[in-house]
């Protein structure tokens, strides 16, 4: 054997994919509100509960990850999202966050940005608009996406390259992993919703709908707009209620088209167009010990933070 053909090929290292998670901020921010005591308050004596059990998520999340692209998206637009130009009464049902809440949402904006994340809120769009634009943004980037929330809009995002993550349960699952969860495919989701409607976000849906009836209705036809384009075909199906559905659906048809344009998330909102806005920055010492000093954020806490987010810089760089 000719010693030369006996010399193994060299190939080229694969560059490992690099993930980039995306966290449904305000998620975590009410459920560190409801479930730590009122026993933490700022210098100036206002109530920081929910900052203090923000802060350890984050912690937690990136010691867990060691994130080297991450973004917390907020949310701000309770009453001012484009939805609510097209239905005034989108969330009108929701009671706005008491002024001790509000002033805890803007503490924890600051404290991600001071942990490395790239803060995205706006005016206009809701954090799911702000994570499906990034997710839209970096298609074809390299990037394996990952959505750290258990909202079930999400479902409409996952594909090949991205899946969800319900951080407090533990729980993983991409695109197949939805008709467990809901009884239609990731692609329906839309669809799912204008027929059920969301009584959480006040979206109508289609009254006397129910999930078992919308997701029947969906994997006989494919989508809302064959179902609606052959809604004479309903009441011959071989389904319970069959008649009453196909007239439920003849009469409002039009509150389906409207559940569908407020449920589907836009994939437009302003955000960074390229990977490197996403990079998680080392923390600044001096503003995160000025936080942490405002926040009364203990000293055990505060070493924990340094050490932990300065370790997770140097890996990323």
């Amino acid at each position: 054997m000719n010693a030369a053909a006996a010399t193994p090929t060299s190939t080229p290292a694969e560059t490992p994919v690099k993930t980039l998670y995306l966290i449904d901020a305000s998620m975590y921010v009410f459920r560190a509100w409801h479930s730590m005591p009122d026993v933490f308050f700022d210098t100036d004596g206002n109530p920081v509960n929910a900052v203090h059990g923000f802060a350890r998520f984050l912690l937690d999340f990136v010691e867990h990850t060691r994130a080297s692209h991450a973004i917390a998206a907020f949310d701000i637009a309770l009453t001012s999202s484009f939805r609510n130009a097209i239905y005034p009464a989108y969330k009108a049902n929701r009671d706005p966050a008491p002024p001790e809440l509000k002033r805890q949402f803007e503490y924890c904006r600051e404290l991600a940005a001071a942990f490395g994340f790239t803060v995205l809120a706006d005016a206009a769009y809701e954090a799911d608009d702000l994570i499906g634009s990034v997710l839209q943004a970096m298609r074809g980037r390299g990037l394996h996406a990952v959505i750290v929330s258990a909202d079930k809009d999400f479902g409409q995002l996952l594909d090949d390259g991205t899946e969800q993550w319900d951080y407090a349960r533990g729980q993983r699952w991409g695109a197949a992993g939805v008709p467990a969860r809901l009884g239609v495919e990731a692609h329906q989701v839309v669809d799912y919703l204008a027929l059920t409607g969301d009584a959480t976000d006040n979206i109508p849906g289609v009254p006397g709908i129910g999930a078992k009836g919308a997701a029947a209705l969906l994997a006989h036809f494919g989508s809302l707009e064959n179902l609606l384009a052959r809604v004479d075909e309903v009441a011959f199906l071989r389904l319970r209620g069959a008649k009453s559905l196909a007239e439920k659906l003849h009469t409002h048809a039009d509150a389906a088209w409207l559940s569908q344009r407020l449920a589907r998330i836009a994939l437009d909102a302003p955000v960074p167009g390229h990977p490197d806005g996403l990079l998680r920055r080392g923390a600044d010492a001096a503003v995160l010990d000025a936080l942490c000093e405002k926040l009364r954020i203990g000293p055990l806490t505060r070493t924990r933070a340094h050490q932990l987010l300065q370790a997770t810089a140097e890996a990323a760089t």
